[in-house]
C-alpha cells in the first residue's frame, strides 16, 4: 500500500495528503517524466530493453475502472449474472460523441469471472445516459457492499492466500479494507443467498493509523462477520495474542490449577503483509508521483517492511502461509525484503504459485539489483562491502544503508528461489504495478521414533552435572507433565511478569556502527505503542445468556436452542445493554476474554445483530422489548430464527414497502394483510417469495427485517440500501427517498430558473479502494460507544 506523507498529521509536500498526489489533471502527459525514476529502474534491469518504451507509455495512461462482485459466492454469482446478462448487453454498441464505447469486460484471471474492467472517462459516465445508469447501479451496490471498487492488482494477494472458513487469518496493514473484505468473503465461503455461516476461523484486521481504522471498519461493515476483529497497532511490533489452555489438550493427571495457568500464543494459518511502500506502481492513478518520486523513499521504508514481515513470520503456524505484497516495483522494497527475511529466520520457503491464476501475465522476481546510495541515483556499488569501504570511518556510523538493501549472492538467490516472486507491470495486462511473494512455514521433519532409555554403559560416561537430581515431593504439585504438542499447536507463553518485553528482529546488517533499535516495552493494561499512549475506545463486555434483554430477544424471535447466547456482548465497561448487541464466534470470544482490550487496541469485533428501537414510535407501540433485528445482522441470526418471528409475502408486498415509508397494513393484499394484522407490534423477518411483477423479476427468495406498528409496517433498511435493492430488482429507484429528493431538486431549480428543464440528480463518483478520505461520518467519526 502507498504510504502517507511524513510530518505533522501525516502531511508533506507530494505526500498522499497533498491534493496533487491523487488528482489526474495536475500534470499533462507530455510532462510525465522523471529522469531519476527512469535512470534508476533502467539500472535495475527490471525489463528487457525492447519492453521499456511500452512500459513507460503504459505508466502514463489513465488506469481503467475495475471492480469485483463481493459477498458470499452464491450472492456474488447472482449479481454477476445481472451484470453479464442485463447491463453488458445494454451497454454494447453505445456511442458517445461519435465514438463507440466498450462495455465492461471480465478480468481473465479472476476466479468465476467475478471481476470486471472498463475504460470510460468520467465525462462519459456523467453525460452518457446508458453509462450514467450503469454507474448509478455500481455506486449503490458499492454502498451496500455488493460491489468493491478495487484496482485489479489489489485483488491478487487474498487470492494467493487461499483462505478457508476454519483458518485464523491476520491482515497486518489492512486499511482501507478492500483486501480485508476479500479475506472475510473467503471465511464466509459457506454463506447462502439469505443467511450467513458462523465460521470457526478468525480475521484480525490491523492498521497503525487510528483514523484509517475507521475507514477499515466502514469497509468491513459491508460484510458483517462474527469472526472479525479490528486492531490499531504498529504491525512491526504486534503483541502476542493470548488464548486459554482450554484450546490445547493436556495429559491425563495434569493438575487443574496448573492447566489454568497456561497461556498460549495464538498462531495464524494465513497472514497478509500488504506493507506500506513508496507506491510507484500506482503512477497511473497518482500522477503526482511523477513530480516527487525519489529512490530514497524505498530505501527508507526497507527496514520497516522487513520488520513487519519478520513479525508475521514469528506469528505463523507450521504449514501456514504469508503473502507479502507492495504496489511498488522497487526491488529494495520487494525482493530485498523477502531475501533478508528468509535469511534471518530459518524454516521458511518461497512457494511457486505461478500457475495458480491461469490468465495472469507476470514476470519472475529479480535475483540481482543495485540500490542507489544517493538521491542522484548512484548505483555504482555492486555489494554492501564496496559501499562501506568507500565511506570514511566518520561517515559509516551515520549511514542509513543496510546490507539487506543489496541482493544476496547468486547462489543464495537461487537457493532462496527469488524467481518464484511475481512482478506485475502495467503494460502486460493494462493494470498498475505490483509485487507478490508467497512464503510458507515448513512442516518439521519428524525423526524416527527411538527408545529414550539409556543403557548402563551410556550412563556411566555422564558427568555428575548431567545426571538428573531426584525430584522433591514439594515440587511435584507445581511440576507439569510434559505433553507432546501437534505441529500446528499454538505456542506456550511464559507466565507474564509485571513488565514484559517484545523482541524485535533486527534488519540483517554487518554495519555494527548502526544504533540498535530499542526494544518495545509495555506494561499490563498499556499499549504496545508506549505507556503514554491513551486508548479512547470503550471495551467489549460479554453479557450472560440469561440477561433480560437476551432472553427477550430469544423469545421475540423464537430463537432455537443452539443460538449462541453466550457469545453476545455490548460496548461499555459495565456490560449494560444500552443500544446494540454484538455477536462473535468462539475464537473471538476467547481472545476478548483473555487479552487486555487496550493492550491490543481493539477497535471493533463481531457484528451488531440487535439494536434498540428508539423514538416515540417504539414507546407508543408499547412492545415488551424495544430491540429489533438489524439488517446487517439478519444473515447471522437468520439460521436461528423460528417460525413465530417470520412472515411470508409476495413480490407485490415488497414493492409497496419500497415505495412508502410507513405503508398501512390495510394497503396490502391477502393473505399478508391478515397475517401481519394478527401479529403483535415489534420486529419481524419477512421472506419475500420469487415472482414476476410487470417487467421486474425477483429471481430468488429475499429476506428482510420489518417493524410492525399498530396500523403500519416499515421496511427496516437505510435509504442507500433501499435504493440499491430497487435498482437491482426494478431497474429504477422507486423509493420514497428518491421521489422526495427529485421533488426537492425540481422545486429548487424551478425557483432558480422558472421553466428550466430538470436534470437527474448527480450520482456520487465511485471511489476506489485506495481512497484515503471518505466524506462520511460513518468512516471518519469516532467509534460508536454503546
Amino acid at each position: 500500500m502507498p504510504r502517507k506523507g511524513k510530518g505533522p498529521k501525516g502531511k508533506r509536500n507530494g505526500g498522499r495528503d497533498d491534493p496533487a498526489w491523487s488528482r489526474t489533471d495536475v500534470i499533462e502527459r507530455e510532462h510525465m517524466h522523471n529522469d531519476r525514476l527512469e535512470k534508476y529502474y533502467k539500472a535495475q534491469n527490471i525489463l528487457p530493453e525492447q519492453e521499456w518504451d511500452q512500459f513507460l507509455e503504459a505508466m502514463r495512461d489513465p488506469l481503467p475502472t475495475t471492480f469485483r462482485v463481493a459477498g458470499s459466492r452464491q450472492a456474488a454469482r447472482v449479481l454477476n449474472d445481472i451484470i453479464k446478462d442485463v447491463h453488458v448487453p445494454h451497454l454494447a454498441g453505445v456511442v458517445f460523441e461519435g465514438e463507440a464505447l466498450s462495455p465492461p469486460q471480465q478480468i481473465p484471471w479472476y476466479p468465476d469471472g467475478l471481476a470486471w474492467q472498463f475504460n470510460v472517462a468520467k465525462k462519459v459516465l456523467r453525460k452518457s445516459p446508458e453509462m450514467k445508469k450503469f454507474h448509478s447501479f455500481l455506486v449503490f451496490e458499492t454502498e451496500v457492499g455488493n460491489i468493491s471498487r478495487q484496482e485489479a492488482v489489489s485483488m491478487l494477494p487474498p487470492l494467493f492466500l487461499e483462505v478457508e472458513p476454519h483458518h485464523r487469518v491476520m491482515d497486518m496493514c489492512a486499511a482501507p479494507g478492500s483486501k480485508t473484505a476479500q479475506l472475510l468473503e473467503a471465511l464466509h465461503a459457506h454463506d447462502t443467498l439469505t443467511s450467513s455461516s458462523l465460521p470457526s476461523g478468525l480475521l484480525i484486521a490491523n492498521d497503525s493509523d487510528y483514523k484509517r481504522t475507521h475507514l477499515l471498519i466502514h469497509q468491513a461493515a459491508r460484510l458483517p462477520s462474527p469472526a472479525l476483529m479490528v486492531t490499531n497497532l504498529d504491525a512491526s511490533i504486534f503483541p502476542a495474542i493470548k488464548i486459554p489452555s482450554g484450546q490445547t489438550a493436556f495429559a491425563a493427571g495434569t493438575k487443574a490449577r496448573v492447566a489454568a495457568k497456561k497461556q498460549y500464543q495464538l498462531l495464524f494459518d494465513r497472514i497478509l503483509c500488504d506493507v506500506p511502500c513508496s507506491g510507484d506502481g500506482t503512477l497511473r492513478k497518482n500522477p503526482g508521483i511523477w513530480k516527487h518520486w525519489s529512490p530514497m523513499d524505498g530505501n527508507g521504508l526497507h527496514s520497516l517492511q522487513l520488520r513487519i514481515l519478520q513479525r508475521a513470520m514469528r506469528m505463523l503456524k507450521k504449514g501456514g502461509r504469508i503473502v507479502y505484497s507492495t504496489c511498488s516495483i522497487n526491488p529494495v522494497e520487494n525482493e530485498a525484503v523477502v531475501a533478508a527475511a528468509l535469511k534471518s529466520i530459518p524454516g521458511f520457503e518461497l512457494v511457486d504459485m505461478s500457475n495458480h491464476l491461469p490468465g495472469l501475465i507476470y514476470r519472475p522476481g529479480l535475483t540481482a539489483w543495485r540500490p542507489t546510495v544517493t538521491r542522484e541515483i548512484n548505483t555504482e556499488f555492486a555489494t554492501y562491502e564496496e559501499y562501506v569501504q568507500s565511506l570514511d570511518e566518520s561517515e559509516r556510523a551515520g549511514s542509513k544503508m543496510l546490507e539487506s538493501h543489496w541482493p544476496p549472492s547468486p547462489g543464495e538467490a537461487e537457493s532462496i528461489g527469488l524467481t518464484r516472486c511475481l512482478r506485475i507491470y502495467p503494460h502486460l495486462q493494462d493494470t498498475g504495478g505490483f509485487f507478490v511473494a508467497i512464503l510458507q512455514k515448513k512442516q518439521p521433519v519428524r525423526p524416527p521414533a527411538a527408545s529414550t532409555k539409556r543403557t548402563a554403559d551410556a550412563a556411566e560416561g555422564l558427568d555428575r552435572a548431567d545426571v538428573k537430581k531426584p525430584k522433591l515431593d514439594t515440587q511435584e504439585d507445581d511440576k507439569e507433565p510434559e505433553v507432546e504438542q501437534p505441529d500446528d499447536a499454538d505456542e506456550e507463553l511464559p507466565e507474564e511478569p509485571e513488565e514484559t518485553s517484545m523482541e524485535v528482529d533486527q534488519p540483517v546488517s554487518t554495519n555494527t556502527a548502526l544504533p540498535a533499535e530499542p526494544k518495545i516495552r509495555f506494561k499490563k493494561g498499556k499499549t504496545a505503542e508506549g505507556a503514554s499512549a491513551h486508548f479512547k475506545e470503550n471495551p467489549y463486555t460479554f453479557i450472560e445468556p440469561d440477561d433480560l434483554i437476551v432472553t427477550a430477544c430469544v423469545e421475540n424471535f423464537d430463537l432455537s436452542a443452539n443460538f449462541p447466547g453466550g457469545n453476545m456482548l455490548v460496548r461499555n465497561p459495565a456490560g449494560d445493554t444500552v443500544r446494540s448487541l454484538y455477536m462473535v464466534n468462539d475464537i473471538v470470544k476467547s481472545i476478548v476474554q483473555h487479552n487486555d482490550f487496550a493492550r491490543i487496541r481493539l477497535m471493533t469485533c463481531g457484528t451488531k445483530v440487535f439494536g434498540k428501537q428508539e423514538g416515540a414510535e417504539a414507546k407508543r407501540d408499547g412492545v415488551d422489548s424495544h430491540f429489533r433485528v438489524l439488517a446487517e445482522g439478519l444473515p447471522v441470526v437468520l439460521p436461528f430464527v423460528g417460525p413465530r418471528a417470520v412472515a411470508h409475502a409476495d413480490f407485490a408486498a415488497l414493492r409497496i414497502l419500497m415505495e412508502g415509508y410507513y405503508p398501512l397494513t390495510s394497503g396490502f393484499a391477502e393473505p399478508f394483510r391478515s397475517m401481519i394484522d394478527a401479529k403483535a407490534n415489534g420486529s419481524y423477518v419477512v421472506r419475500f417469495q420469487p415472482g414476476q411483477l410487470g417487467d421486474a423479476t425477483l429471481a430468488h427468495e429475499l429476506v428482510l427485517p420489518i417493524w410492525k406498528s399498530n396500523v403500519s409496517v416499515t421496511l427496516m433498511l437505510d435509504k442507500r440500501a433501499k435504493s440499491a435493492l430497487s435498482l437491482r430488482i426494478f431497474g429504477e429507484d422507486i423509493t420514497s427517498a428518491a421521489r422526495d429528493a427529485a421533488a426537492k431538486k425540481q422545486k429548487g431549480e424551478s425557483e432558480a430558473t422558472p421553466g428550466a428543464a430538470v436534470v437527474d440528480a448527480p450520482v456520487p463518483v465511485l471511489e476506489d479502494d485506495n481512497a484515503d478520505v471518505l466524506d462520511s461520518p460513518t468512516a471518519t467519526g469516532a467509534a460508536e460507544e454503546e
